[in-house]
């Protein structure tokens, strides 16, 4: 199925991965960030736009995006990050095909009830596992390549 979005619950899949969650338990921003770099690189090469969502503290739902980089969405205090993904699944599922990647399973009914899809932790780590092993190997293939003579 062709996704225009990805949404991910960042939480679920770092708790779900065990070098994330090894990470992010020693420190929480390091893990994020890993998380964010590994789901940019995973942008840049299935060309799908990531939104990744985080549970915040703050008073108000903050986003940030990087220059090339994916959607990074914090939840206000008010909110979980379930709650800001099922908003966004309502909001826009009728314009885009909308994937959801969370452990969560009653989050997993919602997103299906609202019209989107999901995907498991797991089945996100084999996602950015092929991706990763794509890339290495179009890396590979440009370097066996002669160079080019100036003309």
């Amino acid at each position: 199925m062709d996704t225009d979005f990805l949404l991910v619950d960042g939480h679920s899949m770092i708790f779900a991965w065990p070098q994330l969650r090894a990470l992010h338990q020693r420190d929480q921003e390091a893990g994020r960030d890993r998380l964010i770099r590994q789901l940019t690189d995973y942008q840049d090469g299935a060309g799908i736009k990531v939104v990744l969502v985080f549970d915040g503290a703050g008073r108000r739902t903050e986003e940030t995006t990087v220059p090339g980089g994916i959607q990074v969405f914090y939840a206000s205090a008010s909110m979980t990050a379930d709650d800001l993904i099922e908003r966004l699944v309502a909001s826009y599922s009728e314009r885009a095909r909308l994937l959801v990647a969370t452990d969560d399973r009653q989050e997993q009914q919602t997103v299906i009830s609202l019209g989107g899809d999901f995907i498991t932790a797991t089945e996100m780590w084999g996602r950015l596992e092929d991706a990763r092993r794509l890339l290495d190997q179009q890396v590979k293939a440009t370097q066996r390549r002669p160079a080019r003579k100036g003309r």
